[in-house]
């Protein structure tokens, strides 16, 4: 795929030849560029230790960007701040500088730094040891020895003999939310007097900090704080986020403080072009386009051959190592110069990568959002964007991780069919004129909460009329008699002890509903080698029994999967398919928030129960994308208790439907004869499946027609013996699949799933979406639902139950402006390979549910 010439050229003479070929230019459908800007100084501040300042001009710095001057004003004033400023603007300086004085004056003062990561922490503690070491030569230099600074990395990986000496030597402890939940804060008393001194606490990047993880961290820093005021501390706090809309409003609910904001970047930048690239149409009926995996490789191809360090963000794991497979093609010619990065690769291997990143020795890195954030990779030249990341947050962190120094960047988003990303195409300026998305999050969600009240209770006893945080005492009250019920606390005096016997915060995961992961191992020489793992959540889709797992570009075929011992043993293969899971789901309505009627139908949203089950998997080739087989599997379903928003279709407007001949979701009626031939065709095949050959077992096989029986104008000629075949029914759902004629119900789901992130600081992976012309959670009526992917919800339902008007709207726009004929992923979603689109059915049912209102208006489409 790759041509081996590898002839260095500047980034401008690309992007030239880029805009000059039809093939790339013609489908660049934005091109914006940034000009470059001059850095805005300030000089050292009068009342700065002279041991920092010497040490900053011994790395060269001589003054600070106005918004680090900004910063140390508030920090000494007394105030808690937040600072958003570019990527590469600085932000470190902005609390290491007071954190730092305030040590270099005070040897008993400490900080504790957070950061999202683990990588993140070790990348940081490595910049931060660079610096102290030349405050404590220059604090020797004054004859201030005893002032001198220690710093430490302190999270898993730390080894056990150096845990003791960090806890009673660092001055600044680096860590990450996780440790400090359950390896920090369940042990105070050993960390007594760190505690007992905390005067600064750092939190890096705040808006990674929303959703599940969000609305964790910030009973974390509730129980930080707990823990400090025992010991009589009342740190400030110092926050840096990435920009979004509400980082003041995200920080005070993080901290519950009040917070100040600094928001002038003053640091310099070089000019930064930005590619908004669309793959060509290949079939406009059809409304297929290029794949925009094969058209990022073809991009990055030309950035290798340049020597352009490029960094490509892929979506998921499989699509990272996709590209990673399609670029290592010439790997005689080009050795070593593609890797990939993303969770999943152990801690060693991933150190590595980011080392060979900074010394020139990797050119190309393929990695998800797992290198979004600030880890110092070098100077990076070129991003590729493979699909919208979800957020328009994500989108600008990813594109400034190119363009780290003050020379020229490029960053390209390659939109995929998905029907946000062809929302987008269509209209760039939701991308370059909108403010970013809020970051919600939701402290007392109740299972969360209850979650961290044990956890708390276990590292003090809580007093009768003491508050958490701003969760009222009375409320905390009622929560703690709970615990006391169910026997986890014991009430004696006015205060609740622990009393259960297990350690709570071993049992709750700040990321995932699950704590527990699944190791992937393969057979080594002597035993068995793990070479990754996965969240248990995500097993039966990722690692079921013949799933093909990729890893750093190596395909591996997966044996078995023991969910009791939570290890899959994977062999190592070379194979030209990759594999798709099936999942089938069911909605049950557990409770109504809130009702109302709307335009066409009803819309609610409440709390509700989502059983998932992974049937099968299908074996698609690679490049193109050719569906080679199928297979099933048992496995055990999972269960999710949320929140949802689902909207009902009412009997009129399906009344309405149905006299044009736009509603597609009634029973067919096979005729009078359809008992017979259906008996006929199933001892025909001997009452056996005639794909898996499974035999019927108590209960009768489908029979299904091999062309849709809507297809025919009479029944008999649809029921005639030859178009029937017997199947099972997990095997009829597949057959289904291909012939499918999608319903208006089916394109209407298929479009809301993929606008509502739009209204949501969420990834599409944050929603799940289920249609069903007779739901249970709409008493048998047509329904849409979309619920929150996390267990108690996170309040994205509410939100999209507040905003349901403007979503069908921008549906329907969508829709409308679609150039296909009859449905594709870019609008409603295709119809199977052999079956017919729903296009038509959607836009009648979208018109009949959207309220008319006003076009576009930064005021009339409000953001989560």
């Amino acid at each position: 795929m790759l041509r081996p010439s590898l002839v260095p050229r500047t980034l401008a003479s690309l992007l030239s030849s880029w805009r000059s070929d039809p093939e790339i230019g013609g489908n660049v459908v934005a091109w914006r560029t940034v000009p470059g800007k001059p850095a805005e100084w300030a000089d050292f501040p009068t009342d700065l230790h002279p041991a920092l300042a010497a040490a900053l001009q011994k790395r060269g710095i001589q003054a600070l960007y106005t918004h680090q001057a900004a910063a140390w004003e508030h920090i000494r004033a007394g105030k808690n701040i937040v600072v958003v400023t570019g990527t590469a603007s600085g932000k470190t300086l902005c609390y290491n500088l007071p954190v730092l004085d305030r040590l270099s004056r005070n040897p008993q003062a400490r900080a504790l730094y957070l950061f999202p990561t683990k990588a993140l922490a070790q990348d940081q503690a490595e910049a931060l040891d660079q610096l102290t070491v030349a405050v404590n030569q220059a604090l020797i230099a004054q004859r201030e020895t005893s002032h001198q600074i220690t710093s430490s990395a302190y999270d898993g990986d730390t080894p056990s003999n150096l845990r003791s000496a960090i806890r009673s030597k660092a001055r600044v402890v680096i860590s990450n939310p996780d440790m400090l939940h359950t390896g920090i804060l369940p042990h105070h008393t050993l960390w007594a007097d760190f505690f007992r001194s905390l005067q600064f606490v750092v939190v890096d990047e705040i808006h990674t900090y929303r959703g599940v993880f969000g609305s964790h961290v910030a009973n974390v820093l509730r129980r930080l704080k707990r823990v400090a005021y025992f010991y009589g501390a009342s740190p400030q706090f110092i926050l840096t986020s990435a920009t979004i809309d509400n980082p003041v409003e995200l920080g005070e609910r993080l901290v519950e403080e009040e917070i100040s904001l600094i928001d002038h970047d003053g640091a310099a930048r070089g000019a930064r072009h930005f590619l908004l690239y669309d793959p060509p149409v290949v079939d406009r009926e059809l409304g297929i386009r290029k794949s925009a995996v094969l058209e990022s490789v073809r991009l990055a191809a030309d950035l290798l051959r340049a020597r352009r360090q490029t960094i490509i963000f892929g979506r998921s794991r499989r699509t990272v190592e996709m590209l990673v497979n399609y670029l290592r093609q010439d790997e005689e010619t080009l050795p070593g110069l593609v890797r990939g990065y993303r969770s999943g690769y152990l801690p060693a291997e991933r150190r590595r990568i980011e080392r060979s990143l900074r010394e020139g020795e990797i050119n190309t890195v393929v990695a998800t959002n797992a290198l979004e954030l600030g880890i110092d990779i070098g100077g990076m030249e070129a991003a590729i964007l493979v699909g919208y990341p979800g957020t328009i947050a994500a989108t600008w962190q990813q594109a400034g991780r190119a363009g780290r120094k003050t020379e020229a960047s490029l960053a390209v988003l390659v939109t995929s069919a998905d029907a946000l990303d062809q929302f987008l195409a269509r209209h760039p300026e939701y991308l370059f004129e909108r403010s970013p998305e809020r970051a919600l999050i939701n402290p007392d969600n109740l299972l969360i909460l209850l979650q961290h009240l044990r956890c708390a209770a276990f590292e003090l006893p809580f007093r009768s009329g003491e508050p958490f945080g701003r969760l009222p005492a009375s409320t905390l009250e009622d929560f703690l008699q709970v615990l006391a019920e169910s026997g986890e606390l014991h009430p004696a005096g006015e205060r609740y002890f622990w009393m259960a016997d297990q350690y709570p915060a071993d049992t709750v995961s700040l990321r995932s509903a699950s704590p527990q992961s699944v190791l992937l191992q393969i057979q080594g020489e002597e035993a068995w080698r793990t070479i990754g793992e996965v969240d248990l959540e995500s097993a039966a889709w990722m690692v079921h029994p013949q799933a093909v797992y990729l890893h750093d570009g190596q395909s591996y075929l997966v044996e078995d999967l023991n969910l009791e011992q939570n290890i899959a043993h994977l062999e190592r293969v070379d194979l030209d398919y990759y594999t798709e899971p099936r999942r089938e789901t069911t909605v049950e309505k557990v409770s109504v928030a809130a009702q109302a009627e709307a335009a066409g139908c009803s819309k609610a949203h409440g709390e509700l129960l989502v059983t998932t089950r992974v049937t099968g998997y299908r074996q698609v080739r690679w490049y193109t994308h050719e569906q080679l087989s199928t297979g099933l599997l048992d496995l055990p379903p999972t269960q999710l208790h949320t929140t949802g928003y689902w909207i009902t279709v009412s009997d009129e407007t399906v009344e309405r439907l149905r006299e044009q001949g736009l509603w597609k979701n009634d029973a067919n009626d096979y005729g009078p004869n359809w008992g017979e031939q259906r008996d006929r065709a199933r001892l025909r095949d001997g009452f056996r499946c005639q794909v898996c050959h499974a035999p019927e077992n108590g209960r009768a096989h489908h029979v299904h027609h091999k062309i849709p029986f809507r297809n025919f104008t009479s029944y008999q000629h649809a029921n005639q013996l030859d178009n029937l075949v017997t199947l099972c029914p997990t095997c009829h759902r597949v057959a289904e699949a291909a012939v499918r004629m999608r319903s208006g119900l089916a394109g209407l789901a298929y479009v809301l799933g993929h606008l509502a992130p739009l209204f949501l600081m969420c990834d599409s992976r944050d929603l799940g979406v289920h249609s069903d012309p007779q739901a249970p959670v709409a008493e048998g009526k047509p329904a849409v639902v979309l619920y929150d992917e996390v267990p108690a919800g996170i309040g994205f339902s509410e939100r999209l139950f507040e905003f349901h008007d403007e979503l069908l709207r921008r549906s329907l726009q969508l829709v409308r402006e679609c150039e296909c004929s009859d449905g594709c992923p870019s609008c409603v979603g295709p119809a199977g390979e052999n079956g017919v689109g729903g296009k038509k059915e959607t836009l009648a049912l979208l018109e009949a549910l959207a309220p008319a209102g006003e076009e576009y208006s930064e005021r009339s489409f409000p953001i989560g």
